[in-house]
């Protein structure tokens, strides 16, 4: 036995005795800052063989003939193309490393070296990676923002565009993981959910998996969004400022002993501009956030090893002068640490820790809003280890730990009150196996398990998960996933609400399972030009004890939340075109969504039957670039308003000796989201200007919102009736200076 153990590990790492091998790796920069460039595409041009950097910036080549020399490619968008020559010698690792000089302003074209090739066996249906760029490209609301630009993915929706909460495929929005450097932010939206916290200026890559991700995330049903902040410039000290309708933002980085640190800080000034968002209602907002990064590496201190630390801090405060309106404020504060580790072997590791706190409260004043309170400790642990054999295959394990304490105190319609107090740890291992020998297949195997759960009913509980890619030929490749999902923590969102203010979080309670979800994924890429490529994506999604308000509840004694089940399918139709200096896309998304609560099935609010998002981009050159987007969908769900009565408010303010009664129209609802808005579209333009004058770098973006002023309905006003229209004809502009 222990002799065909041995035999089986060596065919596994892909040994061969009759010609020693070697490794390549390396690093790919940005020859002006030292920023990490993920993502790029590394291609060997003698063995035809290419790969991709991952999000440290780090590419390796496995199981290369030794004893010759070869010539690497490196490409990436807006970055001049570099080529290098590397020797290989026997059961060594040759580093090589890159930096990308960026393109000039003036250049249209940008070159792609072995594309097809780089991306033959990636198992990576659902997945969407979004560098700056294309976020920069996309017309702004009022300023670029993260989440807007998810919501023209097929596959995204949302509920109007005066959010920016998103829903995907079929889940709800506190389905969505997000995270900041693995870091997790549980209320990222600035004014009550407008705008993203996350200031994309910071951003260094982010990564957004639609569904089937892999084992190395947990804790949540639906998506993950993956965002890594940017180092800050290694070579020289700069600063960058820009200033749009909405709020003013200052960005200083620069080299310390070893590293580089980046310091960037966003604050509204003005509010005229949130009127066009709320039906040209006042809207007091005052918000900031802060971002922080530190990195440090020495060959002397620890060879291979990089360590950061990293924060955010942001504070929203909504302060009405008027006594009968209700106050709100809430706050994200994230801390954490990470060292990243490249060994001496085709190893490398990756450990954080990290808090993250969430605060938020609703102060009701006279009005007749009821009190909220919600807090959010989390207190988290990451270790994980990734081994490239010479095969190309890869082994990924890790452990992840997390301590959560949730408070939550409200008062429901009926004046009955919730007061929640919970604290519990969470403790998985993961490990997949990725086998990428061959370049007509790639699988990924995994399995997550949850040794301990934050819900007693979630201890123990296996969620394996398969992705796999199978190519015909150059051209063509079936894609498919399945996994098993589940998530121990939810919000409490009230279907019924038109507006959701802030969605408090809190610990699925033990007297309910935890939520859990199966994907199923399948897909046909394509490309059958240079140019030219068409991608579908089709998926089923199934969850169970799907956790929803419990709207009988009469005693304080009684369940807050009842369990349900929640169904969701579709198909994402991708067409694209890409030719600098014109890129087009086309997509089309078909589906369908369900939520069943004690035997009752209804749409969710973010259901909608079709929708297409067609957009352009258009290099003019010397520094212009033109983009337009037109979208459409078909109406999403609404509760209708069945009539009136007066109900018997009683004041607040007893203990000042002076209560008292009132009365308040108060609406007869029907059935929950039994009716249907009508469909929507717009269509948004944009033009953007590069200026260089000396050391000064001048952006200007000028861009246009719904250009043709469509009426697009966004709810009826409970009390009244009255018609409430999402965003109007609205031009809005961005000055960003950087010296």
């Amino acid at each position: 036995m222990p002799k065909y153990f041995l035999l089986f590990l060596l065919l596994s790492s892909g040994v061969i005795f009759a010609q020693p091998t070697g490794k390549i790796r390396g690093k790919i920069t940005d020859k002006n800052t030292g920023e990490i460039l993920a993502y790029g595409n590394v291609f060997i041009e003698e063995l035809k063989k290419g790969t991709s950097s991952d999000q440290n910036g780090y590419f390796i080549f496995t199981g290369i003939p030794s004893g010759k020399t070869y010539t690497l490619h490196v490409s990436y968008v807006s970055y001049e193309s570099k080529s290098l020559k590397a020797q290989v010698l026997p059961n060594k690792i040759t580093q090589i490393d890159f930096e990308l000089e960026p393109v000039q302003i003036e250049m249209q074209t940008i070159e792609k070296v072995g594309e097809k090739i780089i991306r033959e066996n990636e198992t990576d249906i659902g997945l969407q990676r979004i560098t700056v760029r294309e976020l920069e490209m996309m017309p702004k609301g009022v300023e670029t923002d993260i989440f807007r630009s998810l919501q023209y993915m097929p596959g995204v929706r949302t509920t109007g565009d005066v959010s920016a909460r998103y829903y995907v495929r079929g889940g709800g929005s506190d389905q969505n993981l997000v995270l900041l450097n693995n870091t997790t932010v549980y209320n990222p939206f600035h004014a009550l959910g407008m705008f993203s916290v996350i200031d994309p200026e910071i951003i260094n890559n982010l990564e957004f998996y639609k569904g089937g991700f892999t084992a190395e995330f947990g804790s949540r049903l639906s998506s993950v969004l993956k965002i890594i902040t940017k180092d800050g410039n290694k070579n020289s000290f700069s600063g960058k400022a820009s200033s749009s309708y909405l709020s003013g933002k200052l960005l200083l980085q620069g080299p310390i002993p070893g590293g580089s640190f980046i310091l960037s800080g966003r604050k509204s000034y003005a509010n005229e501009i949130l009127k066009k968002f709320l039906n040209n209602k006042r809207a007091p907002f005052d918000f900031h956030d802060l971002s922080f990064k530190v990195n440090y590496a020495d060959a002397d201190f620890i060879p291979g090893a990089k360590f950061e630390v990293h924060g955010f801090l942001s504070n929203d405060k909504l302060l009405n002068d008027d006594p009968l309106k209700e106050d709100f404020g809430w706050t994200n504060n994230l801390v954490g640490f990470k060292w990243f580790h490249v060994y001496d072997s085709p190893l490398f590791s990756e450990f954080d820790v990290s808090l993250s706190r969430f605060s938020g409260e609703v102060i009701p004043n006279l009005s007749t809003t009821n009190p909220k309170e919600n807090v959010v400790n989390d207190i988290s642990l990451r270790s994980e280890f990734t081994y490239i054999f010479d095969s190309k295959d890869e082994i990924n394990t890790g452990i992840h730990i997390k301590s959560i304490n949730t408070k939550l105190f409200q008062l429901n319609q009926r004046g009955v009150p919730t007061d929640i107090n919970n604290t519990a740890a969470n403790l998985a291992l993961f490990f997949k196996y990725k086998f990428l020998r061959y370049k007509q297949v790639g699988l990924d195997l995994g399995m997550r398990y949850n040794l301990a759960g934050l819900n007693k009913n979630g201890s123990g509980f296996p969620e394996p998960r398969i992705s796999a890619t199978y190519r015909l030929n150059d051209n063509i490749a079936i894609k498919g996933a399945w996994g098993i999902y589940q998530q121990e923590m939810t919000t409490l969102t009230n279907e019924n609400e038109v507006i959701s203010l802030f969605e408090p979080w809190v610990i699925t309670p033990d007297y309910l399972s935890p939520s859990r979800s199966i994907h199923y994924i399948i897909g046909l890429q394509t490309r059958f030009f240079e140019t030219i490529s068409f991608d579908i994506e089709g998926y089923i999604k199934k969850t169970q004890n799907l956790p929803d308000l419990n709207r009988d509840k009469i005693y304080s004694t009684d369940p807050d939340l009842v369990a349900g089940r929640g169904d969701a399918y579709g198909w994402e139709f991708l067409l694209k075109y890409q030719d600098d200096p014109l890129n087009i896309s086309a997509a089309y998304t078909l589906s369908w969504a369900y939520k069943e609560i004690n035997d009752w099935v209804y749409y969710p609010k973010y259901d909608s039957r079709h929708a297409v998002n067609l957009s352009l981009e258009y290099n003019i050159g010397s520094g212009w670039i033109a983009s337009a987007i037109w979208l459409y969908n078909t109406g999403i769900p609404f509760t209708q308003i069945l009539g009136y009565y007066d109900k018997m408010y009683l004041t607040n303010i007893y203990n000042q000796g002076l209560g008292g009664t009132y009365y308040q129209p108060y609406s007869i609802l029907a059935n929950i989201n039994g009716g249907r808005l009508p469909e929507y579209h717009r269509l948004d333009l944009s033009l953007s200007k590069k200026f260089i004058f000396g050391p000064l770098k001048i952006d200007i973006d000028f861009s246009i919102l719904n250009v043709y002023d469509r009426k697009n309905i966004f709810y009826y006003e409970r009390d009244t009736g009255e018609i409430v229209n999402m965003l109007p004809f609205l031009p809005t502009a961005t000055v960003q200076v950087e010296i």
